[in-house]
């Protein structure tokens, strides 16, 4: 039997900046059982006059971290959620949170691989979430990040990303800049490099906003991959 999620306080016990638009925050949580890689909390704001304002932020941390979890919120203009998040909070405060949320787009180590994940701007967390989890649990599974972002100072956990595509063996990281001196966005041939570096993937994930994860799912298709291997996940217009 399904039980019902119910709201609680998470407490934020550290928070730092990962990008010039992206913040990382560190909550203590009071779950009583794991997460699982790629999965989302729903957060709450509660204004003194009783107006409310509720926003989904995926995991970027490993279930392994638990009772803390990592949120990597990016701060949207006019955004009041993020903004909020960006510019007021701090380690000490209480959020009203529930979750873990989602069972399709996870990944398992039991699941295994090869895995494809291509992400686009701050659709990358969910799928760091896997790469952590992956390199603790099952650093055999081949991997591959193909990861959009606008300009090298966007990439979320660059260094981290850089760091583990030097010294993993089983995983490769490709990054597509859009909007460097040589700028291009993930095409067909971009995906076909992806996979002739990784091979055919069992599990592919696919992360980023609407127009983003529509284009990289019909190049996917286009390419060979059975849809039923791809899973997607999408935000915004």
């Amino acid at each position: 039997m399904t039980t019902a999620l119910t709201w609680q306080d998470a407490v934020i016990t550290a928070a730092a900046p990962e990008t010039t638009r992206v913040r990382r925050l560190t909550l203590a949580v009071g779950w009583s059982r794991p997460f699982r890689a790629g999965q989302h909390v729903d957060v709450r704001l509660t204004a003194p006059d009783g107006y409310q304002a509720q926003r989904s932020y995926s995991i970027a941390s490993s279930p392994t971290v638990l009772p803390t979890i990592d949120l990597l919120i990016e701060r949207l203009d006019d955004g009041e959620v993020s903004g909020f998040f960006s510019d007021v909070a701090e380690p000490g405060d209480a959020i009203e949170l529930r979750g873990p949320i989602g069972g399709s787009f996870v990944w398992d180590p039991e699941m295994g691989g090869p895995l494809l994940l291509v992400g686009g701007g701050s659709g990358v967390v969910p799928l760091l979430g896997m790469l952590r989890h992956r390199a603790e649990a099952a650093p055999g599974v081949p991997a591959l990040l193909l990861y959009s972002a606008r300009t090298a100072e966007e990439v979320i956990a660059r260094e981290e990303l850089t760091r583990r595509d030097a010294e993993e063996p089983g995983f490769r990281l490709m990054l597509t800049l859009t909007r460097s001196l040589d700028g291009r966005r993930i095409d067909a041939a971009r995906i076909a490099e992806a996979l002739a570096a990784l091979g055919t993937p069992a599990h592919t994930f696919v992360c980023g906003a609407n127009p983003f994860v529509s284009a990289v799912s019909d190049l996917l298709v286009e390419a060979g991959l059975p849809a039923r291997t791809i899973r997607t996940e999408r935000f915004g217009g």
